[in-house]
């Protein structure tokens, strides 16, 4: 070989051990590697330690690593970081011009504790002042992982196997962040874009992009950031925002909060137009997506509480209400299914505070329709108030209004009153919407007034006390022609009933009934025709959804002959009419000691058959 190669073979072979050597750990004392960095570091006020021995490594580019670290605030020497393994990778530009800096920090498996005292916020306010004083040295890179992270008082990890990935370039004015971690047993990633901590530090606005995504959701909101007028309220946040569930109750519980009348709520979005400062969220546009109804309207909540506080008014083309009172019946144990007897307790659906005003211009409960419906809904701790405001419904109005409150000890109970009325509402058209016979024509007018206490339907049932009344002006039974059938001397026609085609006609039918204890007595009961007049007496259960009265018919004549008697009896939704005989004793009202046992045990009871229309 001639000397030339020979002397190229050398150099090239130098340069390669010198290559491997500078690429292989070098043990270097612990309190010398961090005197290297210290300076960086407690420009922040950090201080920096270490269990094990500190490893040097120049290639391929200059990092020291730590094992066993620990990061203390010098003001107080509180623990900000302990445990896991410090790779710090110098700038090498830094080196270039005789200084020490910091390019990037990885953290391994280090332990966060989490805190209300002011050790983070320290260290944010030294990072912001350095910012306002000009260009800093600064590391460019912040990497966490596998990280746990300790609320304050626990010994078990809030937040576990904590990936982050901060990046703040030098030639950049813009952070970068990804985020994935495991929260209460979900796995979750969030993400930050665009934001410029030299113009928060400055007091003036930085653009964001943030996202938040988890099993059963997603949030994400974009606009601008500032600072907030008072410091404790960290920043004030404006721009326009989306959040996607597949499950309210589901996702409020991962969040460890709660808000009124969740139960009923499973798929839920809304997104529009936000300012947030502090605790306070401010919706100015708002349009939420709640299953398949679609309201628009405007909101502000307040989180400052663990009970959180909304009032929104929100309005809609059209409303579907079965799907939330299909949930309702789900959640009070009515849907059929072998359960214990539900509860009436108000806890689980008062969990917030809400101010709703509502409206639509057409509605659908099940199989009623309404039109320019306005409503509201008031919720406070232990008490629910629903008002219907208004509603035309089959050529009138409808208007009401319901109060629960908890009572008994420990909310066990519910305390119910209930008030409301109808004007000019066409009573057959909606007994065909409920999917019952039109047996009955006019406009109808009433009012009624309920109150009750009870742990379960079935107590509330039989502890309801109040009167109603319902009047018909110039309307017809049909289906039964009872001047024939008091010339036939209570009987009916061959196939009459069958063909429906007889007809009463009357000048006004009325109705009266005082409840008690679940038992509604007939007060008064008068219809008034051209040719006859009829009386009812008897009761309606509440208790058990029967029926029993009897009815007198009389013709407007002078003959003096006294009219046939009927006798009417069964459950609601069958109802049977029989002739009576001659001396035949009067249905007597059911005694206090009658207890209600109809349909303890069998929860789709208590709602009447046709109502089960309303849900789906």
């Amino acid at each position: 070989m001639s000397p030339r190669r020979l002397s190229l073979a050398l150099g090239l072979a130098t340069f390669t051990v010198a290559g491997i050597s500078a690429a292989l750990p070098w043990t270097i004392g612990t309190e010398e590697a961090a005197r290297l960095v210290g300076r960086q570091l407690g420009a922040y006020g950090l201080s920096l330690g270490a269990e094990g021995p500190a490893t040097l490594r120049l290639l391929p580019l200059p990092r020291l690593d730590f094992a066993r670290t620990r990061i203390t605030d010098q003001a107080d020497a509180a623990t900000l970081a302990e445990g896991g393994r410090l790779t710090i990778v110098l700038d090498p530009f830094s080196l270039v011009t005789g200084r020490i800096g910091i390019g990037s920090l990885t953290l391994d498996g280090a332990r966060l504790p989490l805190s209300e005292d002011a050790r983070w916020a320290g260290l944010l306010r030294r990072v912001s002042g350095q910012m306002r004083s000009g260009w800093f040295l600064r590391p460019h890179r912040l990497v966490l992982k596998d990280a746990v992270l300790i609320g304050l008082g626990q010994t078990e990890p809030e937040i576990q196997d904590l990936d982050l990935d901060l990046d703040w370039p030098a030639w950049g004015g813009t952070l970068d962040g990804t985020a994935t971690f495991v929260w209460r047993g979900q796995r979750a990633r969030a993400s930050l874009t665009d934001l410029r901590p030299a113009a928060l530090a400055e007091g003036t606005a930085s653009p964001f992009t943030a996202s938040l995504t988890w099993p059963g959701g997603s949030l994400s909101a974009e606009g601008d950031a500032r600072r907030a007028a008072e410091p404790s309220r960290g920043l004030a946040l404006e721009g326009t925002g989306r959040l996607e569930t597949r499950s309210l109750p589901q996702t409020l519980a991962w969040i460890g909060r709660d808000a009124a009348l969740a139960p009923l709520a499973e798929t839920f979005a809304l997104e529009g137009s936000f300012t947030a400062e502090g605790a306070a969220l401010m919706l100015p546009r708002l349009r939420v997506r709640l299953g398949q109804n679609v309201l628009d309207g405007a909101a502000q909540a307040s989180l400052a509480t663990p009970r959180a506080s909304v009032q929104a008014t929100l309005a809609a083309d059209s409303l579907n209400l079965a799907p939330l009172l299909g949930q309702l019946v789900r959640v009070l144990g009515l849907d059929g299914e072998e359960r214990q007897a539900p509860a009436l307790a108000l806890q689980p659906f008062t969990g917030g505070d809400l101010d709703l005003r509502l409206s639509a211009a057409a509605a659908r409960i099940g199989p009623v329709a309404l039109e320019d419906m306005a409503a509201s809904l008031l919720v406070r701790d232990g008490a629910v108030e629903i008002a219907l405001n208004r509603a035309a419904i089959q050529g009138g109005t409808v208007k009401g209004r319901a109060t629960l409150t908890s009572a008994g000890i420990n909310g066990t109970e519910t305390e119910v009153k209930a008030q409301g009325g109808l004007d000019q509402v066409d009573l057959g058209g909606l007994l065909i919407d409920l999917g019952a016979a039109r047996w009955v024509l006019g406009p109808s007018q009433g009012s009624f007034s309920l109150e009750g206490r009870g742990r379960d339907l079935a107590d509330l049932a039989a502890r309801t006390a109040g009167r109603a009344v319902l009047s018909i002006d110039r309307g017809a039974i049909v289906g039964l022609d009872l001047a024939d059938v008091i010339q036939r001397h209570g009987g009916v026609a061959a196939g009459a009933l069958a063909r429906r085609n007889g007809r009463t006609p009357f000048e006004r039918a009325s109705l009266s009934l005082r409840f008690a204890d679940g038992i509604g007595e007939i007060a008064e009961g008068n219809l008034q025709a051209s040719a006859l007049s009829a009386n009812l007496r008897g009761y309606v259960s509440l208790r058990d959804h029967s029926f029993r009265a009897r009815a007198e018919v009389h013709p407007r004549t002078d003959s003096g002959r006294p009219g046939p008697l009927f006798d009417l009896a069964g459950p609601w939704d069958a109802v049977e009419v029989r002739a009576v005989r001659p001396g035949e004793a009067e249905p007597e009202l059911p005694t206090g000691s009658a207890a209600p046992t109809a349909f303890q045990g069998v929860p789709g009871l208590i709602l009447p058959g046709t109502a089960r229309a309303y849900a789906p």
